[in-house]
């Protein structure tokens, strides 16, 4: 299915108010589905112009993700983006893939939103949002301690992160 159609059964969800069903929906359409997902629920919105969604639960345990009522409001490449970024801490949070460190969880979710390794049906992003995202990551890169076990593990993804961001403002 391509953007156009997944616009227009978005637009037909909201139109109805069925948020959750809409967010259901982009998660099966990009492929980010993971069984320990345990749905979504409400949070209160924030400005018009941002967005903040959550995935809630115990480390090891069944997450919810939670999501503004206003999501689809926001541009549709940064909402998929978002939820892939939650979906993948609903993966990493799972018993096998367990990941305790949120540094290293924050890391990995802001890469993802820039290379789509894990979800590679996830469309692109701004150049704005790609630097801001980028910008993320390295911050939460720097938060695992200088010259620390973790950051040894992701040096070459840093490296991804930093070349993307220079070649971003490079373009201008």
């Amino acid at each position: 299915m391509n953007l156009e159609n997944i616009t227009d059964h978005l637009e037909a969800y909201k139109q109805h108010g069925q948020i959750m069903d809409a967010a259901n929906f982009v998660i099966s359409s990009f492929g980010l589905e993971h069984y320990n997902f345990a749905g979504f629920g409400f949070r209160p919105e924030l400005e018009p112009k941002k967005m903040l969604l959550t995935a809630e639960g115990a480390l090891g345990e069944r997450q919810m993700v939670m999501i503004p009522k206003n999501l689809f409001d926001f541009d549709l490449n940064l909402v998929v983006n978002m939820l892939a970024h939650e979906m993948l801490h609903v993966r990493q949070k799972a018993p096998e893939n367990l990941i305790e460190d949120k540094n290293e969880r924050e890391f990995q979710a802001y890469y993802e939103m820039l290379f789509h390794k894990v979800f590679p049906n996830v469309p692109e992003v701004s150049d704005f949002h790609k630097k801001f995202f980028g910008q993320k990551a390295l911050e939460y890169y720097r938060r695992m301690g200088d010259s620390s076990k973790l950051q040894e593990n992701y040096k070459e993804q840093k490296f991804e992160v930093e070349a993307l961001i220079n070649n971003l403002l490079t373009e201008r």
